[in-house]
């Protein structure tokens, strides 16, 4: 493929992470206050479910006409130890940092998308939410950013490629007080990615962050 054509495709690229960012920031400027209990209604798993889907069919139409196992990095990764201890290392600091970073900048607050408690009786509709915060939104944002993205960016180097990521994948998230939680995070995940040339990686530990965000809330 041409060197303009991929040129193109960057735009392309940076032209949904820029419209995602823009809905992202007004969706939060429109709330004045979140509600508590959002994880807890359908509406909110058909509307994110749909919202992932064509987010998805975006990035394969940015992704059209390339390999799919290169764009996106779907491949095992080179030792499945080393990713793996690599994956419980950045989770652990993860966690680390962002438990020392929330009461401070209150993130998961300002989101309005920790749940405040366990509540049985609106169990159904709970896993349905987690789901989509733990399954889809995670696959869907690997593989625009880690995925595509990384590749893009990768022929300025592996370095620009895991700062630049990581950058828009806190713009995307559209919480001024989360950028840099979501940066560390962005950049972790890249870094994961980088080093096993691998999506799957990254992809279990974005899933598993946002699994023991969820657990963490229904315990609170």
């Amino acid at each position: 493929m041409s060197e303009q054509r991929l040129q193109r495709k960057l735009i392309a690229w940076w032209a949904l992470v820029g419209a995602l960012a823009v809905l992202g920031f007004a969706a939060q400027a429109g709330d004045e206050e979140p509600a508590r209990d959002v994880l807890y209604r359908y509406e909110t798993a058909v509307f994110g479910s749909l919202f992932y889907l064509v987010v998805l069919g975006i990035i394969l139409a940015i992704a059209s006409g390339l390999d799919p196992r290169e764009v996106f990095a779907l491949r095992r990764p080179s030792s499945w130890g080393v990713a793996a201890g690599l994956a419980v290392g950045l989770l652990i600091s993860l966690l680390i940092v962002t438990a020392l970073l929330e009461p401070v900048l209150g993130a998961g607050e300002e989101q309005g998308l920790d749940p405040t408690g366990w509540e049985p009786d609106r169990a159904p509709a709970f896993v349905l939410n987690a789901i989509v915060t733990a399954g889809l939104g995670p696959l869907v944002e690997e593989l625009l950013f880690r995925g595509v993205g990384f590749y893009l960016l990768a022929q300025f180097g592996h370095t620009a490629a895991i700062a630049v990521t990581g950058i828009a994948f806190a713009l995307v998230h559209g919480i001024a007080v989360g950028l840099p939680i979501f940066f560390i995070i962005g950049v972790g995940l890249g870094f994961i990615r980088s080093r096993t040339k691998s999506l799957y990686p990254a992809l279990l530990l974005h899933t598993g962050f946002n699994s023991i965000a969820l657990a963490a809330g229904v315990l609170n």
